[in-house]
């Protein structure tokens, strides 16, 4: 169980810059937190930016060693921002977009549109014209229609749409069932057991307005090491070797995300470099197997990149202890966020480590449960940790691991505002996302007084 204090934990659990300060206070990009919370008001997301890019370029270079070199995408949908998107394309990533709001972030951010890639089980007509119109590099086919879909398009826009086809491989991650993406009964790609992928890939070769590049496979999320991708690779392989023998090129093979982080001191997620390694190993002999050249690889990380960067700061109001069953007392330290900034221990009983960052304290441990201020019994932060015994009101916490999901996943619930999103880097601040203010709330209900 996490303990509370930074010196303790596992280095990959907090950004590089993080330290604790002369008098105990968390420090992170050159920022101590107590500044940060007095400046912009708590709850906040913190993201360092030296760290997030220093794992986006780790992963571009780790990625692009060896005889198959890959392109690296950022999946968008773990956390994007116009600063978001600009870090990536100064760091030489292409962008993974789920959604036409995605793609209108990254286009209003100036990302090159050939560099990105979009994603969707049920793409809108108006979200595929947007793209075509906009120049997107790579569309990936996720169901049969979607092909005639893309073609008319496509030929009304007077375009050729560069396609992936998105296989389901049969292959389940050890991972959430939510997150595992690879298994036959969900709603993402094509089977590959029922001969559906290999039926959509030839209707994608006959259709006018579309050029089949390759194939796409996801086998889930929050992944530690290379196994899964093993089988995945080589069905895939196999899919790709009959596909050659039709007489169709397979350009590119991208085997999607899901890199795993730490997000307590008890994970140890794989390092980038040898999970790229590992990763080119498999498709380099799963290719030789089937006795097909090696595509170009390609790959969607974005938990990886930008979680670590992120750090979220509450501050504490009501402790309330209350007795257990064994007769142990945990104490229910409330904070002023919870569900609606950080959902996902709630939706995925996600573990998270949690700390004392605004002093230090000598007090001992005691067993707690951080918990928000939601009108839901389920409205947990952190789950169990041990915090100092002398916590109280007025108090800062930091949560660990959180640039991913958190901010991307928040909502407005109980109409608690979002809160902002600052980069910090060598002591220097700068709002990525300005917190929802009153007029915000209410700025969708017509029947408002002005």
């Amino acid at each position: 169980m996490p303990t509370g204090t930074l010196d303790a934990l596992a280095p990959s659990v907090w950004p590089t810059t993080a330290h604790r300060g002369p008098d105990g206070a968390l420090v992170v990009g050159g920022c101590d937190v107590r500044r940060l919370a007095a400046d912009f008001a708590t709850p906040l997301y913190v993201i360092d930016e030296a760290d997030f890019r220093s794992r986006a370029i780790d992963f571009r270079d780790s990625y692009a060693r060896g005889p198959a070199p890959a392109t690296v995408y950022y999946a968008a949908k773990a956390f994007l921002a116009t600063t978001i998107a600009r870090w990536c394309d100064e760091e030489g990533l292409g962008l993974d977009v789920a959604s036409g709001g995605e793609l209108a972030v990254a286009l209003a951010a100036g990302f090159p549109p050939e560099r990105i890639i979009m994603h969707g089980n049920n793409k809108s007509v108006a979200e595929i014209q947007r793209a075509l119109a906009a120049g997107v590099g790579t569309l990936v086919i996720d169901a049969i229609p979607e092909i005639d879909t893309v073609s008319a398009v496509a030929q009304r826009q007077g375009v050729i749409a560069r396609v992936l086809v998105r296989v389901t491989v049969g292959v389940e991650a050890h991972t959430h069932e939510f997150i595992a993406t690879a298994h036959e009964d969900q709603k993402f790609g094509l089977s590959l057991a029922t001969g559906e992928a290999r039926a959509a890939v030839a209707r994608v070769r006959a259709a006018a307005g579309l050029h089949f590049a390759g194939l796409h496979s996801h086998i889930g999320s929050q992944i530690f090491d290379a196994s899964g991708f093993e089988i995945a690779a080589a069905r895939i392989a196999d899919l790709a070797a009959e596909i050659a023998a039709d007489g169709a090129e397979i350009e590119e093979l991208n085997l999607g995300g899901g890199m795993g982080i730490a997000y307590t001191s008890l994970d140890d997620p794989l390092a980038v470099a040898d999970m790229a390694a590992a990763l080119e190993r498999i498709v380099v002999k799963s290719c030789e197997r089937a006795g097909i050249s090696v595509p170009r690889l390609s790959f969607e990380p974005g938990r990886a990149i930008v979680g670590p960067a992120g750090v979220t700061v509450y501050e504490v109001g009501i402790v309330k202890p209350v007795e257990l069953d064994n007769g142990q007392v945990r104490a229910y330290v409330s904070v002023d966020g919870g569900m609606s900034d950080n959902i996902r221990t709630a939706l995925y009983d996600a573990d998270y480590t949690v700390v004392l960052a605004s002093r230090h304290s000598s007090a001992p441990p005691q067993l707690c449960r951080v918990v928000g201020k939601h009108c839901e019994s389920g409205d947990v932060v952190v789950r169990d940790a041990w915090l100092p015994s002398d916590l109280a009101a007025g108090d800062l916490l930091a949560v660990a691991a959180t640039g991913a999901y958190c901010r991307s996943m928040a909502s407005q619930y109980n109409y608690l505002p979002r809160p902002a999103v600052i980069g910090v880097r060598d002591g220097r601040t700068a709002t990525i996302l300005r917190r929802d203010t009153e007029a915000d709330l209410l700025a969708l209900d017509p029947g408002a007084a002005t």
